[in-house]
């Protein structure tokens, strides 16, 4: 599954982590930060869920054609790319500065991180050996989650420094060297030859319970944690806590899998650790973390923060690992990017659910739909036996 024998030199592998938060801020600092983009309360909302579902949007709808172009030319170029034009659709809103182009900016960015982003996963399996799968994708989970966790804090803070522009200006600079930084120290990784693929191969691959078990884990992982960064703060205002103290439980879920997910990647590399195992404990703890958000009070809150923290933390660098052990090197960059299209729908849908029945009944009731679902996922998870795509189930 990879390109060398020995794993990669950490120097090599930094840049990617970087790339991994750089797009894990540039979503969550921009977004945590629209509110207040227009006098107009009206307009305001509908201006902000525009501007949220054109970055998600681009992303699900180009991932899987830039992770198919990864494998095409090479990752490397794609993951350059990428970045470059991460830097320059920041730009244009620092330019311009007006709200026209403020879409334009974000559906540029929500675009190059459709190309960096699974180019990135691509090489961090394709530097290290199957031995040190699990810590690459750990560590790279980990850089993310800080990104996630940094992104409404710093972001908040750049722009109450000095406005959206602001931090447009940052991210068009992050952007820029990490891009620089990754020209220098990420070696070439040549496309390996691969035969023709139709796209009925295609869907037969993505159909493959080799895919669909770890995808749908990620996926699953992917749904709660937006929920819990997005609904725990409502419970916490119903009980009597203050923005401080919502923020903080929400920086807690992220910082419990920012740490969880290295350690998970090692134990995953040493053998003390399954995939069929971590990933059904892994959806397990995070189905008791909703239903746990369910209950009233601040022991409620906290308790979801930290079991969804750690239930994803377990899922995150199990799922990619496997997927990386289960697919051809020549198509990892078109599994990642089928894979990242499934996260994003987990993150759009997650909320959704849970939105709907809180309109429907209550939002504990929310939360205890989600962990249902998430609970029969880790019932189907124990269920599957990992095995490489396109060899016949036993």
């Amino acid at each position: 599954m990879t390109a060398t024998a020995a794993a990669a030199p950490a120097r090599q592998m930094w840049p990617l982590y970087a790339a991994g938060f750089t797009t894990a801020f540039g979503a969550h600092g921009i977004a945590a930060n629209l509110g207040g983009f227009s006098d107009d309360a009206v307009t305001s909302l509908l201006v902000l869920g525009g501007l949220l579902a054109l970055y998600d949007g681009a992303e699900v709808l180009l991932k899987p054609l830039f992770g198919s172009l990864a494998d095409r030319i090479g990752a490397r170029p794609v993951l350059l790319g990428g970045l470059v034009a991460f830097a320059a659709a920041s730009l244009v809103y620092v330019v311009a500065d007006s709200q026209s182009w403020l879409w334009a900016a974000r559906l540029g960015q929500g675009a190059a991180a459709s190309a960096f982003s699974p180019s990135a996963a691509a090489l961090v399996s394709r530097l290290n050996p199957a031995t040190r799968q699990g810590r690459a994708f750990g560590s790279y989970g980990f850089y993310k989650s800080i990104g996630y966790t940094l992104g409404p804090l710093l972001g908040g803070l750049l722009a109450w420094v000095g406005g959206l522009r602001l931090v447009f200006v940052v991210l068009a600079l992050l952007g820029a060297a990490v891009a620089i930084w990754a020209l220098v120290a990420v070696p070439v990784v040549a496309p390996l030859p691969k035969t023709r693929q139709t796209v009925l191969d295609l869907a037969r691959r993505l159909a493959d319970p080799a895919f669909l078990a770890p995808t749908g884990a990620l996926a699953a992982a992917t749904a709660a944690l937006s929920v819990g960064v997005g609904f725990l703060p409502v419970t916490g205002r119903a009980v009597g806590l203050g923005t401080i103290a919502t923020g903080a439980a929400v920086s807690l879920l992220a910082a419990c899998a920012a740490v969880v997910q290295p350690v998970t990647g090692r134990a995953l590399d040493e053998g003390r650790l399954s995939t069929r195992t971590g990933l059904t404990v892994g959806l397990a703890v995070t189905a008791a973390g909703l239903a746990a958000a369910a209950l009233p009070g601040l022991a409620g809150v906290l308790a979801g923060a930290v079991l969804i923290g750690v239930g994803t933390g377990l899922i995150t660098p199990l799922g990619f690992a496997a997927l990386a052990a289960s697919t051809p090197t020549e198509r990892l960059g078109q599994t990642m990017g089928s894979a990242e299209l499934g996260r994003e729908l987990g993150d759009a849908g997650g909320p959704l659910l849970v939105a709907a029945v809180a309109t429907l009944v209550t939002l504990a009731w929310g939360f205890a739909a989600l962990a249902v679902l998430v609970a029969a996922g880790a019932a189907l998870a124990h269920l599957h036996r990992p095995r490489t795509v396109g060899t016949p189930p036993p």
